[in-house]
């Protein structure tokens, strides 16, 4: 029997990137899926590679720092397919602008926190009762490396660090009603925007690299399995969406290849 036969999930940012790669796998396991994205194109663009593959899907464009676009995309969710029960927070990402904290614009600082922080609370406050009433559900919330260790973008890092401590507390709040609540903190991850953002032709010029270019080689040599596909975190998403992870939860599974387990030192010249 598929893993995840007869349940419904609910995945932000699933037009792309690691919750479509996820919604994928969720569907192969005999699952149901409501896509949400603020982005119309792609999530007509994924609605129609998830039905190639024979999948019962939703597709609802909604901004997920907006607590009424939040609702009516919940309460949608629930009227097509009559329950929730699995929630995958994958909406968010880093600002190019996340600066030292004494360099830091306001704004900057806001926008990261609602898009990595304030969204996954406003989709648990919403799909949480839905849950509540079946006994049963998984929350699925991103961290990140960067939320481990200290490093670099001090709002993107004070986010997703609070991912962390909130799914602990959603784990505590709501295990007596048979809520699970997990996170993943993943390392580097090939997707779309990450290659966009990244990958460009300056990375390529072996003879002429950028410091930045640098950087991730080292990384890439000191830790061989910090670098991976959307398609290996979702097959962590699969794990914890399944009874499989009964056992499991208030716990971030470090998805980064070592990096904030371990530290290697690069001693170049």
């Amino acid at each position: 029997m598929p893993r995840l036969n007869g349940k419904v999930a609910f995945l932000t940012g699933g037009a792309a990137g690691i919750a479509k790669a996820s919604a994928v796998e969720f569907v192969k396991e005999g699952a149901k899926v409501a896509l949400v994205d603020i982005n119309a194109e792609a999530l007509q663009r994924a609605e129609q590679d998830i039905r190639a593959l024979g999948g019962d899907v939703l597709v609802l464009q909604a901004d997920v720092t907006q607590e009424e676009s939040v609702k009516s995309a919940v309460e949608s969710a629930a009227a097509r397919f009559g329950r929730i029960d699995v929630l995958v927070n994958a909406a968010g990402g880093s600002l190019l602008e996340d600066a030292p904290v004494h360099e830091m614009d306001i704004e900057i600082w806001r926008r990261t926190i609602m898009l990595n922080l304030l969204n996954p609370f406003l989709c648990c406050k919403h799909v949480i009762p839905h849950m509540m009433k079946n006994r049963s559900g998984s929350i699925i919330n991103f961290s990140s490396m960067v939320g481990m260790v200290g490093m670099y973008r001090p709002a993107y890092a004070a986010a997703k660090g609070g991912i962390m401590s909130f799914t602990k507390t959603l784990a505590a709040q709501y295990a007596e009603h048979g809520i699970r609540a997990n996170a993943i903190g993943p390392g580097s991850v090939r997707t779309e925007r990450t290659v966009k953002r990244y990958q460009n032709k300056d990375w390529m010029l072996a003879d002429a690299p950028s410091p930045a270019a640098k950087e991730r080689r080292i990384v890439q040599s000191l830790y061989p399995f910090s670098t991976g596909d959307a398609i290996d975190i979702a097959s962590i998403c699969v794990f914890l969406a399944s009874d499989e992870s009964r056992m499991l939860t208030g716990t971030t599974i470090a998805a980064d290849g070592g990096r904030s387990a371990y530290l290697k030192v690069y001693a170049g010249d």
